[in-house]
């Protein structure tokens, strides 16, 4: 019966320790196991067999990117502003045996060297740098912070501000400056628009006298044109009727008709003396005596 219970305790025993020495890692960690208080070998995903009582394994590291999310910081610029930065390191560890035994307290380490190098690149800038000039102060603190850390086992990938805050009367001054730099901007755009609405207006005014000349000047050479036109086809007429005159060798009894019909032309007018040919004196002679006696009456009564 002792026998038995002896065996009993022997296989349990046995269990535990069998038990003890598996070791399951799990993805994206790695474990470190130290030999009697000695670093001995680093486990990798998977399962292992370590020697129970004299192998001892550490807390898991996790392997994958981590986001540290750091108080603000209290910083001086170059022109004696004081202001609070909030910044965000996304760091990853890339050695587990340094991470374990090269410093105290990783966290709180990248945390203080954060502090120091955030307060000596922000020292070096003056306000209105250090609030245009993040991307230039995330990668100057991305490779200080990134060679700091390699002794650690630790890779900075980025190193982001992710808050500004300076003092409130900055805060109200840049406001009141902003706000003046948009009534700015929108005086000269209304002054722009009115300058560019004068000149379509003054160009629309200049294309319309532009045109109305032209018209007008169309119109003129039309015009003589046609009057040009007329007078060419009254000249031809004239003379064509001439040359039938003269074909046709006319008597003087149409000669002196002919000259009656100018004088009953001229009589019809607003003149108050009619020379005629001396061939008709005598025919016309009763003729202007008669135009002489109507017009002078109503001269007179003009006067």
């Amino acid at each position: 019966m002792v026998g038995l219970i002896i065996a009993i305790v022997l296989v349990v025993v046995a269990v535990i320790v069998f038990a003890s020495s598996i070791r399951v890692v799990r993805q994206a960690t790695t474990v470190i196991v130290e030999r009697l208080g000695k670093f001995s070998r680093i486990l990798d995903t998977g399962v292992h067999f370590i020697l129970p009582l004299f192998d001892r394994t550490l807390p898991a590291i996790s392997m994958k990117e981590r986001v540290a999310d750091f108080k603000p910081q209290a910083v001086i610029t170059k022109d004696n502003v004081t202001m609070h930065i909030d910044t965000v390191v996304y760091f990853q560890v890339t050695d587990a045996k340094l991470f374990t035994y090269g410093v105290e307290r990783p966290i709180n380490a990248i945390e203080n060297l954060t502090a120091t190098t955030l307060r000596n690149i922000v020292g070096e800038l003056e306000l209105d740098e250090t609030l245009t000039s993040r991307d230039t102060v995330n990668t100057k603190m991305r490779t200080i912070l990134d060679e700091a850390t390699d002794p650690w086992g630790i890779k900075i990938n980025r190193v982001e501000l992710k808050d500004i805050i300076p003092p409130k009367d900055i805060q109200e001054a840049m406001e009141k400056q902003m706000r003046a730099e948009r009534e700015r901007r929108e005086s000269i755009l209304r002054a722009e628009g009115e300058k560019k609405s004068k000149i379509l207006i003054a160009e629309g005014e200049k294309e319309s006298i532009v045109l109305q000349a032209e018209a007008e000047k169309e119109r003129t050479i039309l015009a003589a044109e046609a009057e040009k036109a007329r007078l060419i086809a009254e000249a031809e007429g004239n003379a064509k009727a001439i040359e039938l005159v003269n074909k046709a060798a006319p008597n003087a009894a149409y000669v002196t008709l002919q000259g009656y019909e100018a004088l009953k032309t001229l009589a019809d007018g607003q003149a108050t003396k009619i020379i005629v040919p001396s061939e008709i004196q005598n025919v016309a002679g009763l003729l202007a005596s008669v135009k002489e006696t109507i017009t002078d009456p109503e001269k007179k009564s003009k006067k």
